[in-house]
């Protein structure tokens, strides 16, 4: 019988987006924009962070690795779904699968930890202001980004490790743009009842836990705006939040509809589009929503340019 960590193939062959040739140009030339507006937008945004001193605060802290974080998590896809365009056979070896899923699931996870983080940041900055530089000093944002980060890495070999002890013996043709787990587990010839098990405990501590404890925190942060006498100070309590939430629902919301979905009721087609809606759309999005929609942002630009901040 054979071992269910026995594989017979050597490297894997990505469908990628479309088989259409006449589209691959277009295509290369919309994601080549949409790769260097997350690189350009999100370290611009860590920039911008780093020089201006009224920016270093525990939220912009934990912005910073959520723009690196971006930053890593595409580029473990665009570089080689750019190349995979104007290739004949697109090819992935088997070792560069493993380390593509390993990287994309440990920058993925660790976003999931740090948008929880800085929800936690935002309830305590509304709830006890007073108290909040106290509560939030350096020691304790360094090490709950310190624990997102690993946190991320720590899942991602136990989910990487499940799915490489299956078998990929009947075919090595992937209908995908990357190695992404629901892709391989479809492709396995081995039974993945128990890959997909593990996958599903690890998302509810991954994905459920950290979504379960961010609607808990706007809850509670909810009731302290409405508290609040000023119509001034709710609009502004709300716009120090709505960024984030926004960010939240569409990144979560996306991974969730592809990993907690049994892979027997997806399709190719489905994860795709998700998977290209979470990996390209999210990112360019972020740093758009955090310097259109905040002031301090916008002033720290300006700073940046050389021009007045009144103007």
């Amino acid at each position: 019988m054979e071992s269910p960590s026995l594989t017979s193939v050597t490297e894997f062959i990505l469908l990628g987006l479309s088989s259409r040739p006449e589209l691959q140009v277009h295509l290369f030339l919309l994601f080549l924009m949409i790769y260097l507006m997350i690189l350009l937008g999100n370290l611009l945004i860590v920039l911008l962070i780093l020089r201006d001193s009224r920016l270093h605060t525990p939220m912009y802290f934990f912005l910073i690795n959520l723009s690196i974080l971006e930053v890593c998590y595409t580029s473990c896809v665009f570089p080689q779904m750019l190349v995979h365009f104007f290739a004949e056979r697109k090819s992935i070896s088997y070792s560069c699968c493993v380390i593509q899923v390993y990287t994309f699931l440990s920058f993925g996870i660790a976003e999931c930890y740090i948008l929880s983080v800085m929800a936690y940041d935002r309830y305590v900055a509304i709830r006890d202001p007073l108290r909040y530089t106290v509560i939030m000093n350096w020691g304790v944002c360094g090490r709950l980004a310190a624990a997102s980060w690993l946190g991320g890495f720590m899942a991602s070999t136990v989910d990487t490790v499940t799915t490489f002890q299956l078998s990929f013996c009947r075919d090595n043709v992937i209908n995908h743009f990357l190695c992404e787990m629901p892709a391989l587990l479809h492709l396995s010839c081995s039974d993945t009842n128990h890959a997909e098990l593990i996958m599903q405990v690890l998302c509810i501590f991954t994905l459920l836990s950290p979504v379960t404890f961010i609607i808990l925190s706007y809850t509670q942060i909810i009731i302290a705006v409405l508290r609040i006498r000023s119509s001034q100070g709710r609009r502004k309590a709300f716009s120090t939040c709505s960024s984030h939430l926004l960010i939240v629902t569409l990144f979560f919301g996306t991974v969730i509809s592809l990993y907690m979905k049994p892979h027997s009721l997806s399709t190719p087609e489905y994860n795709k589009i998700v998977s290209v809606f979470y990996i390209a759309f999210t990112p360019t999005l972020n740093p758009l929503i955090y310097s259109l929609r905040n002031k301090d942002v916008k002033m720290a630009l300006r700073r940046l340019l050389g021009k007045p901040e009144d103007a």
